[in-house]
Order: C-alpha cells, then structure tokens, then sequence
C-alpha cells in the first residue's frame, strides 16, 4: 500500500513540475524579442512609416514582439545580414540565393503574385529613348549588390558593351530622386519602388528599360529559430489578406497578399548568379 502511495506522489509532483514549466515554455516564443531586419530601399523613415503598421499587426497575431530594423544604406543592411544580424528578414533575392542561404538564413514567404522586374529610368524631357544613348554617362544605382535595380541592369548594359559609371546613392528612391532633379543621366530601381514614389517625382520620369521578370525579395528566417515562432509568423503572413485590418496594412506595403516560399523558389537568381562577374554578385 505505501508502495503505490508512492508512485500517487511521484505522479502528482511530476505533474505539478509539467504544468510549472508549460507556461514558461510557452512563454519562451511568445514573449521573445525578435529582430525583423528590412532591406532600405526607401529612406529609414519611410521604411519605418511602412513596416511598423504590418509588423505591429503580425506581432499581435502571432504573440511574438517584432522589432523593426533597419539600416543607413543597402550595403550596410547587407553587410548586418551577413554577419548574422537579423532574426527574420525582408531581403534582396540575389544576395539571398548566392549569399545568405549559406550564412544561416532560409526563406519561407515572399510577396503574393509579384514577379520582381528592375527598371531604369530617365527624366521625361531628357534626350535618352535607347539603352545605347545612354553611353558614356554616368548612372545612379541603389547599391552595388542590388538584384533587379542594380545587377541585373548594370550586367545588361556591360554585355552591350555599352560604357557607363555607376554612382551607388544609397536607396531605390535616391536613385530615382537624383534623376528627377537632373545629377545623372539615369537611374535603378524596381517597378515596385517607382510606383510607390510621390507623385511629384515620379511624374518627373519615364522608364527607359525593363529587366526580365524575377522571383521577389524573401522573407527569410536565421536558421536556430523556434520552429514554432516561424510558422506562427508564416501562418498569420498568409492569413493577413483574409482579415480586413491585414488587408489595410499590406495596402499600405502595396501587397495583395503574402505567400509561402521556399528556398528552390530562388534558383533562377542562383542560376543568374553563376553566369555574372564576381565583381556583380559581391
């Protein structure tokens, strides 16, 4: 008899440690800080007024504290995500592919029914209607390792033999920015980014070329993560479109939605990769 008053014991103590330690299990991805790192391709303040409405309302869907960062240029993004920096991530898909799956990162979103295509633009009024006029000017690129605003035109241009110099502003919008007001003959950037800039500017230019199409920029995850907070944060990413208050924020990212990625969806940015220079993909 005191042997299985025992057992009764060790089976209700046991229990009582189990449900001690659940809540604090639970709490342990719940409560967790998590880093949500978004590539500049507008100024920090507009990537701010952007992103800090979808990542307080995927915050509240999934139990996890999101915090948007961000960096002063492309490069310096580029350079925090390599290292590392990020624990979820709104990335350039070329650097991704070649780069940052290597480093630690997988993708599991991207943006809904959105192929990524690179443009360069030049001023309206201004006398280049052909790639090859553009020889000998100089140009304005967002960074050196951006995907469709910047590799993929600036390897286009140098399979034409067609000279130039580049000029790496920063952001998509300096881009198109110092081209409005007339400091370079053009200018990269992605039809996403054109369309989203203030009228006023955007008014100003004409898109000269257009790259073929590509898969978007990944959201990615810093492999070591919780499952649990993934697929929380993919869940609530792919259901936001079906609930009116996640409808009003991808609006405003001009989203029509989010949906599930994986990494072989990046291999044509892989394949690209392999046939560039060096000098292209760094």
């Amino acid at each position: 008899m005191w042997q299985s008053r025992r057992h009764a014991i060790r089976a209700i103590l046991a229990l009582a440690v189990l449900l001690a330690v659940l809540p604090e299990a639970r709490s342990e991805t719940a409560g967790r800080a998590y880093s949500f790192g978004v590539v500049p391709q507008q100024s920090a303040s507009e990537v701010a007024r952007l992103w800090t409405p979808i990542l307080a309302y995927l915050s509240d869907k999934t139990g996890l504290a999101l915090h948007l960062e961000t960096a002063k240029d492309i490069e310096t993004f580029e350079q925090r995500l390599t290292a590392g920096g990020y624990d979820f991530a709104y990335s350039n898909p070329l650097t991704y592919a070649v780069q940052h799956h290597g480093h630690g990162y997988e993708a599991f979103a991207k943006e809904k029914d959105r192929v990524l295509t690179g443009i360069l633009v030049v001023r309206k009024d201004s006398p280049y209607h052909a790639l090859a006029d553009l020889a000998g000017t100089d140009l304005a690129f967002p960074a050196e390792t951006s995907a469709a605003a910047s590799v993929v035109p600036r390897a286009h241009l140098s399979k034409l033999h067609i000279p130039f110099t580049p000029h790496y502003v920063g952001s998509h919008d300096s881009a198109f920015l110092t081209v409005a007001k007339g400091l370079y003959a053009a200018g990269g950037g992605v039809t996403r980014t054109f369309e989203m800039l203030q009228p006023a500017v955007r008014e100003q230019l004409r898109i000269l070329w257009t790259t073929p199409g590509y898969p978007p920029q990944a959201f990615i995850a810093r492999r070591g993560l919780p499952a649990d907070a993934v697929g929380r944060l993919q869940a609530a990413m792919l259901a936001a479109e079906t609930d009116p208050a996640g409808q009003a924020v991808l609006k405003t990212l001009a989203f029509k939605g989010i949906a599930a990625a994986r990494d072989s969806d990046y291999d044509p940015w892989r394949a690209l990769g392999a046939k560039l220079p060096d000098n292209l993909t760094k």
